[in-house]
């Protein structure tokens, strides 16, 4: 496992990237100052994925940046991937763990305060709060944790915690101070015309948040 570090979670979207090629964009980020990358296919055929993943992989490791993997950890270890993030409705973190072995990084979706609760026992390398803000990539969830949900989830659980939804530049450094170890971002970084500069910003926001705190 590659040492790693949360602070800016890039995950993918080809519904906000459109046209764009998608290794283009996420190397633009990367050099914009993103730090993990969360390649997220959900409409691709399993050999698509695995070659989209190969290719990004092999972008990503002379930068020795992590590529995770969303929900598929046959995918993840088909490519030898640094990790794979789980949904409640995913693998049970358990058994993508006895497969995956303890080498991997696994991530969790969290989406209440119960499941919360309910994954401090588990063997996990983060958490994703979801969603911290109403997003339009999640629609079907109407909640959201908030910034003062952020700061009690960070009070009550020993994980490190990546917040998702609705972040960009203007909110990254309360998202941290609020307690949260990362920030992952979609449209802020897929949908802009400048990846690279969209980062950047992003970036800047959230080590000046972590200088301070």
């Amino acid at each position: 496992m590659l040492d790693y570090d949360l602070s800016l979670y890039l995950v993918t979207d080809r519904g906000y990237i459109g046209d764009r090629n998608l290794r283009d964009v996420v190397d633009q980020a990367v050099k914009g100052g993103v730090t993990i990358v969360q390649l997220r296919e959900k409409e691709v055929s399993t050999r698509e994925f695995i070659e989209l993943a190969l290719n990004i992989k092999n972008d990503l490791k002379s930068k020795k940046i992590p590529l995770i993997i969303n929900d598929r950890v046959d995918v993840a270890m088909a490519v030898k991937a640094d990790g794979v993030h789980l949904g409640q409705e995913d693998m049970p973190v358990e058994l993508a763990r006895e497969i995956m072995g303890e080498d991997y990084i696994i991530g969790l979706s969290i989406e209440n305060m119960d499941q919360l609760r309910e994954a401090e026992n588990k063997d996990i390398d983060y958490i994703g709060l979801s969603p911290l803000f109403v997003t339009e990539t999640k629609p079907e969830l109407n909640h959201q944790w908030g910034l003062k949900g952020l700061q009690q989830a960070a009070r009550e659980t020993s994980h490190k915690i990546v917040a998702i939804g609705n972040i960009d530049a203007d909110n990254a450094a309360r998202v941290i101070q609020s307690g949260a170890r990362g920030v992952a971002v979609v449209s802020a970084i897929c949908a802009s015309s400048d990846p690279q500069a969209a980062a950047k910003s992003i970036s800047k926001e959230i080590r000046k948040a972590k200088a301070e705190r």
